[in-house]
């Protein structure tokens, strides 16, 4: 157990300690009832019940929407005339930027446009092109792998709407490949300069939580695992983790850390949030329909282990994961709906 675990138990054992300290009016000297003698009915009294405990942990992040990539400018020089602002979210169709006062859209895909396509023309990229044709509103052609004169007729109508000349094929650079929707991260370039090398960084559009973890927490993270982020004004986001990266080094050089995303399902309890520093807790573990008593229940036994006082007598239990001031017990004697003491 790494040194920092054993300084998130302490609470307990100070708690539990100073439930002994509250219980020694209940032990004898030795730690036994004295003969004869009844036990003094403890000031307050807790029920045995079913509840789901989970044990976590509350670390920093950042929220904001993942890491930029940039994008290049199309090949064949010529001056940049228009960029978007910073921030701005651009979808299939709209602009990415100007050449020459020549838009330059964004397609939705994978497949960047890596060479001329044209009426003859067959393959994915070809499929890719009518597909977002298709989504885009324009009709007459089948969606498949072939370049027919009927995809050229499209791309003419297409290219009209863009002010484009109607060549009826398109070439590289013609228009941006990206999976979807982006949103404008930074300016690298400006209108007025060459159009070369990268223009712009974008993210997607989806606001994401970045943690630096300490690899100490690392066994709280994995694929899917859930989590809680706090917004600065208080409100609270389900999250789960959909990222975890190789742990490297941290800035301060003394440790290191675990790169880890989150995403959060419901965007809209984010608020108007856009960047902030949050903090996250990570839902390691969970044990669900198990029999628990608040802490304070809790009373040491001599030698060893623990009790809880009911009916008069101590119940020796068997303790299992401490949450949320809960602790889960077990053993002969213990169910649901069974009263027990609460010492102060």
């Amino acid at each position: 157990m790494s040194r920092r675990r054993v300084l998130v138990l302490v609470p307990i054992v100070v708690v539990v300690a100073a439930i002994v300290a509250a219980a020694t009016g209940l032990l004898g000297r030795r730690g036994t009832t004295p003969a004869g003698a009844a036990l003094t009915a403890p000031p307050a009294t807790a029920t045995v019940a079913k509840r789901s405990l989970t044990r976590s942990e509350t670390v920093g992040g950042r929220l904001g929407h993942g890491d930029a990539s940039p994008v290049q400018a199309a090949p064949g020089g010529g001056m940049v005339t228009w960029l978007p602002i910073v921030g701005a979210v651009i979808e299939r169709g709209d602009t990415v930027y100007r050449v020459d006062q020549e838009r330059v859209p964004l397609l939705y895909g994978s497949i960047p446009l890596y060479r001329t396509l044209s009426t003859g023309s067959r393959g994915d990229d070809v499929r890719q092109l009518e597909r977002n044709l298709s989504a885009l509103g324009y009709t007459g052609f089948t969606v498949d792998d072939q370049y027919t004169a009927a995809t050229a007729s499209a791309v003419r109508d297409w290219q009209k709407d863009l002010g484009k000349d109607r060549t009826g094929a398109v070439r590289p650079g013609d228009a941006v490949v990206s999976s979807g929707a982006r949103r404008v991260a930074e300016l690298v370039s400006l209108p007025g300069a060459a159009a070369a090398g990268v223009l712009l960084k974008w993210t997607g559009t989806a606001r994401v939580v970045d943690i630096d973890l300490d690899t100490d927490y690392a066994d709280l993270v994995r694929p899917g695992a859930a989590a809680v982020v706090e917004l600065p004004d208080g409100g609270k986001a389900p999250a789960k983790v959909t990222a975890i990266g190789t742990p490297t080094s941290n800035a301060r050089g003394d440790g290191a850390t675990v790169p880890v995303e989150l995403t959060v399902t419901d965007q809209r309890k984010l608020g108007r949030y856009q960047i902030a520093t949050i903090k996250v807790e990570l839902a390691a573990e969970t044990h669900a329909n198990v029999l628990a008593v608040p802490v304070e229940a809790l009373v040491a036994r001599p030698g060893g282990g623990y009790a809880v006082v009911t009916g008069g007598r101590y119940l020796p239990v068997k303790t299992g994961m401490f949450a949320d001031s809960y602790v889960e017990i077990s053993g002969p004697g213990v169910v649901a709906g069974l009263t027990v003491g609460v010492p102060r």
